[in-house]
């Protein structure tokens, strides 16, 4: 993300900007993992642009917002895994950005929070339904009621980010983590990872029972994959698999 002059504020072009990329992305087969980060140092993103936002009547507000909700569902479904590198200040709408990520990773500086409550507004782009899921509840609300920013350090403690790590002189310390993590995915069956990641999402939104239901069908797609067949090959022959996504 790279709009410096309004801290990657989400404005109606950069979304259109950011739907733009994810349609390539949901469809480019050599895409294994997908990073989010941020080429203005100090920042991920600001949240929504309230100054181009105070001139939109009612209706307009609505839509929008409505728009930002999709994005954040966009890149929830995108079938790689994707990871936040959350090296700044991520507030309002870009934490739930990425909260809308698989994984998070966040500089130990780093300033998060849903601060809508202070502008008179509330989550809207999905923030109260996915901030529970990864801190608890309570501890949601009171994030949403107050308005509290933490940083890197108590978001992990709160399972808010997967990781933090001390930021750098560079300021891109969690990138750097985020590239560690994904070479971590990148040689693991692709096919596989992505039905685990189905598996997951869509068990979370029903009860257990339907969500082993949906693991057997994920994990029944798998089967005849040439990946399944590498790997079990791999392991009898001692050497490390060659998986091609098929």
């Amino acid at each position: 993300m790279n709009r410096p002059h309004a801290r990657n504020s989400l404005g109606k072009v950069f979304v259109n900007e950011l739907f733009s990329v994810l349609e390539q992305l949901r469809f480019d087969e050599q895409v294994r993992v997908v990073v989010f980060k941020s080429q203005v140092k100090g920042v991920f993103c600001a949240g929504a642009d309230l100054k181009e936002r105070a001139k939109m009547d009612d209706a307009e507000v609505g839509e929008f917002v409505r728009r930002l909700r999709n994005l954040m569902d966009e890149i929830a479904a995108l079938p790689v895994p994707t990871i936040a590198a959350i090296d700044g200040y991520a507030l309002g709408g870009g934490l739930e950005l990425a909260l809308a990520c698989d994984l998070r990773v966040a500089a130990s500086s780093a300033k998060m929070g849903l601060i809508e409550t202070t502008r008179g507004l509330l989550p809207g782009a999905g923030g109260t339904q996915r901030l529970p899921r990864c801190v608890g509840i309570g501890l949601a609300k009171e994030l949403i009621f107050t308005g509290r920013q933490v940083d890197g350090e108590q978001a992990a403690s709160m399972g808010l980010v997967n990781h933090s790590v001390p930021q750098n002189s560079e300021g891109d310390a969690a990138y750097q983590r985020a590239l560690t993590l994904a070479k971590e995915i990148l040689p693991q069956a692709p096919f596989a990872v992505k039905m685990g990641k189905l598996a997951i999402n869509k068990g979370m939104e029903v009860d257990i029972a339907s969500g082993m239901a949906i693991e057997g069908m994920c994990y029944a797609q798998n089967i005849p994959t040439r990946d399944r067949q590498e790997g079990m090959a791999a392991f009898r022959e001692k050497r490390p698999p060659q998986f091609t996504g098929k």
